[in-house]
Formats: C-alpha cells, sequence, structure tokens
C-alpha cells in the first residue's frame, strides 16, 4: 500500500511549479505547516534524548575526526547534498529555503519548551511519535511542491534515477548516514535506528495519508 508509493501525489493545493514564487496562499499553509511538523518532530527526537538523527550523527562523528563545530559541519554537508542535486537534476526552490529556517526554528523551540520524559520507556514513546511527526510534516510539505530540502531532494532524486519506492530510498540514505556516523565516532541510540528505519516508511505514510484525505 503506502509503502510501494513511488511518486509525490498532487492535490488541489499542490504548486504546478515548484519554482513557482507567487503560490497560492493555500500552498504556502501547507508548506509552512508541513516544514513546522517536520522541525517539531526533529526537535522531539532530541528532546527525548533516546538518540539523535542519523545526519546529526553523521555530523558528530565528522566533527570528532577534524576538529570542527556540529553546527558547521551540518552546514558544510548540507552544501555538499545540495551539490549533489546537479547530477540527480534537481533544482532548490522556495521551500527549500524556507525549510532550512522553519525547520531550524521550530527545534530550536521544541528544546526550550518541551521537557525530556523521565522514564526511558516515555523516552522511546516520544522517539516513536517524533520519526511519525516528521514523516507526515514532510508528506505535506513535500506535496505542496515548492521545493525541497536538501536531504528530501537527494531522496527524490535518487528514486527517479532508480525507480525504487520512495520508503525503500529514504531508508537506504538514512542507514548509510548513520552507519558512516557511528563509523567516526558518532553516538547512535534506539531513536536513531528508529529514525533511520523508520523515516522511509513514515514519509511514504504521511504522502498516502495526505493523498487519502485531499483526492477522495
Amino acid at each position: 500500500m503506502f509503502l510501494s508509493i513511488k511518486k509525490i501525489p498532487k492535490t488541489n493545493w499542490s504548486s504546478d511549479n515548484p519554482f513557482n514564487l507567487k503560490p497560492k496562499l493555500s500552498t504556502l499553509f501547507f508548506l509552512f505547516l508541513g516544514l513546522a511538523l517536520f522541525g517539531l518532530g526533529e526537535g522531539l527526537l532530541i528532546v527525548s534524548f533516546a538518540g539523535a538523527s542519523p545526519w546529526s550523527v553523521l555530523a558528530q562523528g565528522i566533527s570528532l575526526n577534524i576538529n570542527y563545530t556540529i553546527g558547521f559541519i551540518t552546514l558544510v554537508i548540507s552544501i555538499i547534498v545540495l551539490i549533489l542535486w546537479i547530477p540527480l537534476k534537481q533544482k532548490p526552490g522556495m521551500g527549500t529555503i524556507f525549510n532550512a529556517l522553519i525547520i531550524a526554528g521550530m527545534i530550536d523551540l521544541c528544546i526550550k519548551f518541551v521537557p525530556t520524559p523521565e522514564s526511558y520507556f516515555s523516552q522511546i514513546i516520544l522517539a516513536i511519535i517524533a520519526v511519525l511527526t516528521v514523516g507526515l510534516g514532510g508528506g505535506i510539505y513535500l506535496i505542496a511542491n515548492l521545493g525541497s530540502g536538501a536531504r528530501d531532494g537527494l531522496m527524490i532524486g535518487l528514486q527517479k534515477k532508480t525507480n525504487l519506492p520512495i520508503a525503500v530510498v529514504r531508508a537506504f540514505i538514512e542507514i548509510s548516514v548513520v552507519s558512516v556516523g557511528w563509523y567516526l565516532g558518532g553516538t547512535v541510540g534506539v531513536g536513531t535506528l528508529l529514525f533511520a528505519f523508520g523515516i522511509g516508511p513514515a514519509v511514504a505514510l504521511g504522502l498516502y495519508l495526505v493523498d487519502k484525505v485531499f483526492n477522495n
């Protein structure tokens, strides 16, 4: 069912052109909603203390080996991923810019106002909720079709090249990233593994649910 999705669905609020600089208000609303949920999920995963996302593990691992800050390494990784868009024929749009701004803001707000659960069981539950929230947010903002973030653009480009289901492509990317990060010394927790193995199906589920709600 949703695990076999290979294309980003379209709705009546999807932009016809990902490079549209004057989108409908409804398109902007769902773009911002999706990105806010995406950032909330990322923040909840950090707050859960169950393990960071694979890309944060990669940044941490590289940082330990070349003595630069994790923030700086994260920026460099994003630039490298955007360069990888070129052979995949992906182009940035309005959503690519808002992706960085809104998600970063939501992560900071989440860390500031959401307390870490005291019990380990509650931390794991929060990590699961975080992954599902990222998946739903990813599905909404991708369907808005105003340009994807660096990682999602890589996922879409590879899916078009391989014709594999989105869930499979995203899982391959996340597992590869966390494996390299762990090898370099990054800290891996249960939440990291939940994200690595669960984000592909979660994004596919988000796409499926939005498609069902707005196209039926």
